[in-house]
C-alpha cells in the first residue's frame, strides 16, 4: 500500500480582553465614592494546557475527527428486492471496520439462476466496481488495486482512471460473477474522511439471453443497496 499523508487540522485559540473604566475624582469638594455593585467574574480563557488533545479536525487514530466524518464501520442497511429475471444479486460486508491497513471491505456477486447460459454486462458495473454512491461521497473500487488515499482516513486524493470498453461475462447455470470491493471517500472536503450516515449505491445489470449475440435478448435491470456508516 503506498505511503500516505496524515492530515492534521489545527485548533485556534481566541482570547478576550476586557476594559475597565475609572470614575474621575473631584479634588475640590471630596464626596464619598459610591458603593460598588457586584460585578461578574469573567470566565478564564482556555490555555494550551487546558484544551483536550486532538481538537476538531484531527484525523489521527483515537482522536476527534470533523463532525460527520470518519465513520469507523460500515453495515448493510438494506437491499432492493431480487430481480424478476433469473439472476440473483448478493452483497456482503466482509469487514466493515476501517483501519490503518484497509478501508471497509465488501463482496458483491451476480449468479445465473436460469437453466441456460447468459452473458452479464457491463461486467464491472454489475458487481459495483467503480460505482459511486448517489450522494457522490463514497465510491467502491476493486480490492486488488492501489489508490492514492490516506491510511485510516481513506479519502481519495486523486481521481481513479478507468477504461471505457463495455465488458460482458458469460455465466453458465449456477455460475457467479463476483468482486471484492473497498470503500473510499470521494467528493468530500480536503479535511474530511469517510462520511457517516446512510449511502445508497445503484447500478444497471444487463442480462443477455444469447451470449454469442449481444444485439438481441437484452434485459436490463436496476438494482442497488444502502450502506450505513457509523
Amino acid at each position: 500500500m503506498p505511503s500516505r499523508r496524515a492530515v492534521v487540522a489545527g485548533a485556534a485559540l481566541m482570547s478576550l480582553s476586557g476594559c475597565l473604566s475609572r470614575a474621575a475624582a473631584n479634588t475640590e469638594t471630596p464626596t464619598p465614592d459610591p458603593t460598588p455593585g457586584p460585578t461578574a467574574t469573567p470566565e478564564p480563557a482556555d490555555t494550551p494546557g487546558d484544551l483536550p488533545e486532538g481538537g476538531a479536525g484531527d484525523g489521527d487514530a483515537g482522536q476527534t475527527r470533523l463532525e460527520g466524518t470518519g465513520g469507523p464501520a460500515a453495515v448493510l442497511a438494506g437491499t432492493d428486492d431480487q430481480p424478476a429475471l433469473p439472476l440473483a444479486v448478493d452483497v456482503t460486508v466482509t469487514d466493515g471496520v476501517a483501519t490503518e491497513e484497509h478501508p471497509p471491505l465488501l463482496t458483491v456477486s451476480v449468479t445465473n439462476t436460469g437453466e441456460g447460459p447468459v452473458a452479464v454486462g457491463e461486467a464491472r458495473a454489475a458487481v459495483f466496481q467503480y460505482v459511486t454512491s448517489e450522494g457522490g461521497y463514497l465510491t467502491l473500487l476493486p480490492a486488488d488495486g492501489e489508490y492514492d488515499a490516506e491510511p485510516g482516513c481513506w479519502r481519495l486524493d486523486s481521481p481513479v482512471a478507468t477504461t471505457m470498453e463495455y465488458r460482458t461475462e458469460t455465466l453458465e447455470p449456477g455460475a457467479s460473477l463476483s468482486a471484492d470491493l473497498e470503500l473510499y471517500a470521494a467528493g468530500v472536503e480536503d479535511d474530511a474522511c469517510l462520511p457517516v450516515g446512510e449511502h445508497r449505491f445503484g447500478t444497471t445489470i444487463t442480462r443477455y439471453t444469447d451470449p454469442e449475440d449481444l444485439a438481441g435478448g437484452e434485459e436490463p435491470i436496476e438494482w442497488g443497496f444502502s450502506l450505513l456508516l457509523e
